[in-house]
């Protein structure tokens, strides 16, 4: 059978793992920007003993931060997703046991993404202590 009977029977299975393995190399980059920002503002500039709950409602007082924390969860969770996708082709071989393992796993990333999109989008920082965390995103700049 030729790849291209092969492709017009099964779909273009190829095709999909090329853009996953860009995804992964693209992704991948952009998460050590932003993770490593993250890390750098958290835990340097800030500190983790001034880390609280004070601070995290301020800083979703701005849409940039809310934007911010939306792009490293989808990113982490997605490219972890597809990382943990692979691990799951290479190491269980039984068809049936490969496709309900997967589609549990990806029941769960969808609730994740969900829960977090809602977390950052729903919340209300006007309705919450956040005296700190706005003094502490005045001070460095947003």
């Amino acid at each position: 059978m030729t790849s291209m009977t092969a492709n017009k029977r099964y779909g273009n299975k190829r095709r999909f793992e090329v853009a996953s393995w860009y995804f992964m190399r693209v992704s991948g980059a952009l998460l050590l920007l932003i993770a490593v920002f993250h890390l750098i503002l958290m835990h340097v500039v800030i500190g983790v003993d001034n880390i609280d709950y004070a601070l995290v409602v301020g800083r979703w007082a701005s849409p940039w931060w809310r934007l911010y924390d939306l792009t490293l969860l989808f990113f982490a969770l997605i490219h972890g997703a597809n990382g943990a996708r692979w691990v799951i082709d290479d190491y269980i071989h039984r068809p049936g046991l490969n496709k309900g393992l997967k589609a549990v796993f990806y029941v769960f990333v969808f609730i994740f993404l969900l829960m977090g999109t809602q977390v950052i989008f729903t919340y209300d920082p006007a309705t919450a202590s956040n005296s700190i965390g706005a003094a502490v995103a005045a001070a460095i700049g947003f």
